[in-house]
């Protein structure tokens, strides 16, 4: 069962990301501030909905928050300062297009750069335990999803409206056979996949 805060003096966002195992794309993130009584018995981590539930969610969770905003960093930009400090960089520039300041922030991991003078709390698996931070989670998954979908019609050969960019086998081979696209992480190493037994 998730909880709607972690803390109940501040006005509280949740942050999460999505994409940051990818061999290509952005990373993207989201921060939610939802209303103190908000609730659902379908809210929970992005990767234990089906693709319906979520973008079932992704309305709702936007009809009804306080406030919401996505944001990201790209291939370039993750290539540069690493995929870490990317996830961090989009999760601020998520926070820095919210209409409401928060107070307090929450961000799924165990990790986060400091965003200006707001107190934050780093929660493991915060996406399965808090109503903000997995309704972050499904934003940030549902907006990064769409973005595959659209340049996956650019490259159709690295099969991203359906891997959306996670080294699966066949993204792993296109990628030793063909080489990067211009949206590809070239300092993610890709490895020859593993013969299948049989």
């Amino acid at each position: 069962m998730l909880l709607a805060r972690y803390q109940h003096g501040f006005i509280e966002a949740g942050c999460d990301e999505a994409g940051r195992g990818c061999l290509a794309g952005p990373v993207f993130a989201a921060a939610v501030i939802l209303p103190r009584d908000f609730d659902h018995h379908l809210l929970n981590d992005s990767k234990q909905l089906t693709e319906e539930v979520r973008y079932q969610l992704r309305i709702e969770i936007e009809e009804k928050a306080i406030a919401h905003a996505v944001a990201w960093c790209d291939n370039a930009e993750i290539d540069e300062i690493n995929i870490l400090n990317a996830s961090f960089l989009a999760m601020h520039r998520a926070i820095d297009k919210l209409l409401c300041i928060p107070q307090f922030l929450i961000i799924d991991g165990n990790r986060f750069n400091k965003y200006g003078e707001i107190p934050h709390k780093c929660i493991v698996e915060g996406d399965a335990k808090y109503f903000s931070i997995a309704a972050a989670s499904i934003l940030a998954k549902t907006y990064r999803d769409d973005y595959m979908k659209q340049i996956a019609l650019e490259h159709p050969e690295y099969n991203w409206h359906s891997n959306k960019g996670y080294p699966t086998i066949s993204h792993r081979k296109m990628v030793l056979e063909r080489g990067h696209t211009p949206y590809h992480r070239k300092t993610f190493r890709v490895t020859e996949p593993l013969p299948s037994i049989l």
